[in-house]
């Protein structure tokens, strides 16, 4: 399945509006034709939007990576942390153009959705830096070095078609359907569903068609057009040759799922078609051996069946001798015995002066002048031979058997190494700093600016109190709904927010944090002053807390059906967690901090790591260096 223009222009308004605002925190290439990107927001949840040469999602699963992607080491060295600065279509055909800005730069990512498909990454003056793979045609050619250019534009605008722009069809010697089609760029299910609900027959040569035929064409074709652009969807899955999405039910189609939006159906779609390729790439080299073993078997199976055949023979032909003897017949050679020999499909023959009995192509040496009984001896001794071999062929299947049964099931194992996880809806806390406290009160802090800001403006209640640390660089945390808080819960608060604050990057030890009641925030700046992004100011008393040591622990906390790490003071984070590590200042870097404690983790509890990122270990560690001080299990285990 692939994008239709009509479909891709509802995505690109729809997507557009829900990216607003959103940069760049991560790239993964799926396969070698899909790329998802981590959007990330300082106030808002994080969205995954993969984008593939089939179209555009926004998707609700996190695929492991299937085949490597020659895009993604240059789009993660030029994108991360680059905000979308818009997404657009051009003009009514499918191919979307992605601009990013950041750091007083601008790239572009131009994903075709037509033929093969093609991922292009080119500079603000759309010069091309990377792509998928170059074109050379008679009409156009795409390379790195060039600038892009888009294939030739044919047909009218589908977005702003006139009924005049209908005329043409009752001049034209084309049947009706693949005029439309042609003109609007409209895929084959489009042109049928406007024929089915204009009730017209499709196949009607164009210049046979009445002018209401034609009225009723475009006011149909009209009508599906805005339906599907503007959102007024009624999205159904539909399952026959091939497995598609449609944004609107049309009058055709009859066997069809509802689906609660059309995004969600593209999601399943799309999100299937990767995985079942993934699964065909994984076990192809398995898949190949599998159907070589099952041919040896096959083989091994009828070779058995042939020996066995010529074993029955031979026996039969031994037996035929000794009758042969009942009857007065004394040499092989006698006339009566030849006839007998031909009835058991038999003859006597000779190769090189050497006699033999040849027998369904079988050639057993006898002596021609020895007794019928001896040479009956020497057929039941090839008979055996014959036993023999079967047993040493049923040996050999019964070890292919075993080697088959080994590689289904190694197959079946590769199938399920892929893996997709549904990406969970996160909290609003967690876009922040945040933990429970040992009383099970919930605090949250800012991690910049901007989230410092977001915190204190959006969130501090009149219930809550606030923290702030007795230096410069400090993050605002909130203890909500605090209205008697314990002392214990408010110390837990102001540890948190020292620790989380400079002092941690410079070992400051001996520093105190403050805490004050929401009225005494004040969001502006007095008069004649300026407060810079995420500062506001504290009027009254401040009621200052000393925090002797810094100290916290990262853990993973069990949260109804899923596990979260979090990070804040470690008797808390002990009490609440499945596993925990405390850390100190000093040591090594964010990112390998991060690393050792997911490894001593894994350790710990390797099912429930697993599917949590580096990325979450590195954002629940405070700015600077940090070194491990223990690790154990905590009291949730």
């Amino acid at each position: 399945m692939t994008l239709a223009g009509i479909e891709l222009n509802f995505l690109v308004n729809r997507i557009s509006e829900e990216v607003q605002g959103y940069y760049v925190s991560n790239i993964w290439g799926i396969t070698k034709d899909s790329i998802l990107f981590k959007l990330h927001h300082p106030e808002k949840a994080d969205i995954f939007m993969m984008i593939s040469t089939s179209g555009f999602w926004l998707t609700s699963v996190k695929i492991d990576q299937i085949e490597s992607n020659k895009l993604l080491k240059r789009l993660r060295s030029d994108l991360l942390r680059f905000k979308i600065k818009k997404i657009e279509q051009i003009g009514s055909e499918r191919i979307a153009y992605f601009t990013f800005s950041g750091f007083d730069k601008e790239f572009v990512i131009i994903a075709e959705f037509f033929g093969d498909g093609n991922i292009l990454l080119c500079n603000g003056e759309m010069k091309i830096l990377a792509l998928q793979h170059s074109i050379d045609v008679r009409h156009r050619k795409l390379g790195v070095g060039m600038n892009y250019a888009t294939p030739p534009q044919s047909g009218i605008d589908i977005f702003n078609i006139q009924e005049s722009d209908f005329a043409d069809l009752k001049n034209t010697d084309l049947i009706a359907g693949k005029w439309l089609g042609r003109t609007l760029g409209l895929p084959k299910k489009y042109v049928e569903g406007i024929f089915v609900t204009a009730k017209i027959d499709s196949k009607k040569i164009g210049n046979e068609l009445s002018n209401d035929e034609i009225k009723k064409i475009f006011h149909t074709t009209k009508t599906i057009v805005t339906n599907v652009v503007t959102g007024n969807h009624d999205s159904v899955i539909i399952r026959n040759d091939k497995t598609e999405v449609m944004p609107v039910k049309l009058d055709q189609v009859t066997e069809c799922t509802p689906v609660s939006s059309f995004m969600e159906g593209l999601d399943n779609v799309f999100t299937e078609n990767i995985v079942e390729k993934g699964m065909t790439l994984q076990t192809g080299e398995s898949d190949k051996k599998i159907k070589q073993l099952e041919t040896q078997i096959s083989e091994q199976e009828k070779a058995i069946d042939t020996v066995k055949e010529k074993s029955k023979y031979i026996t039969n032909l031994a037996n035929s001798l000794y009758e042969m003897v009942s009857k007065g017949i004394i040499s092989i050679e006698d006339k009566k015995a030849e006839e007998i020999l031909a009835l058991n499909n038999a003859k006597l023959s000779k190769e090189k002066g050497i006699s033999l009995i040849v027998i369904n192509e079988e050639k057993i040496k006898i002596n021609p002048s020895a007794s019928l009984q001896s040479i009956a001896s020497v057929l039941f001794n090839e008979a055996k031979k014959q036993s023999g071999a079967i047993k040493s062929i049923e040996q050999i299947k019964e070890k292919t058997k075993k080697k088959l049964d080994k590689l289904k099931t190694k197959s079946n194992a590769e199938q399920n190494e892929i893996l997709v996880a549904e990406v969970r809806k996160k909290n609003w806390y967690e876009r922040y700093r945040w933990f429970f406290t040992s009383d099970g009160m919930l605090a949250i802090g800012g991690r910049d600016a901007p989230s410092n800001s977001a915190v204190v403006r959006k969130h501090l209640k009149k219930n809550d109190k606030i923290f702030h640390g007795d230096i410069f660089g400090s993050p605002f945390f909130i203890l909500k709904d605090a209205e008697k808080p314990t002392k214990k819960s408010m110390d837990e608060v102001a540890h948190a927010t020292v620790c989380f604050s400079r002092a941690w990057r410079e070992g400051m030890h001996g520093l105190s944090a403050f805490w004050v009641n929401p009225d005494q925030v004040k969001k502006s700046a007095p008069s004649g002053q300026f407060l810079p992004k995420g500062s506001f100011t504290i009027e009254g008393k401040r009621n200052f807390v000393n925090i002797p040591s810094l100290r916290l622990a990262v853990g993973i906390i069990p949260q109804e059906d899923h596990y979260l790490l979090t990070s804040g003071p470690p008797e808390t984070i002990k009490k609440n967690s499945i596993c925990y590590a405390i850390i100190e200042p000093h040591g090594l870097d964010m990112v390998d901090a991060a690393k050792k404690i997911k490894m001593e983790f894994l350790k710990l509890e390797e099912e429930i790591t697993k599917p949590i990122s580096i990325d979450d270990f590195v954002r629940a560690l405070p700015a600077g260096q940090s070194q491990i001080k223990e690790v154990s299990y905590g009291d949730a285990v």
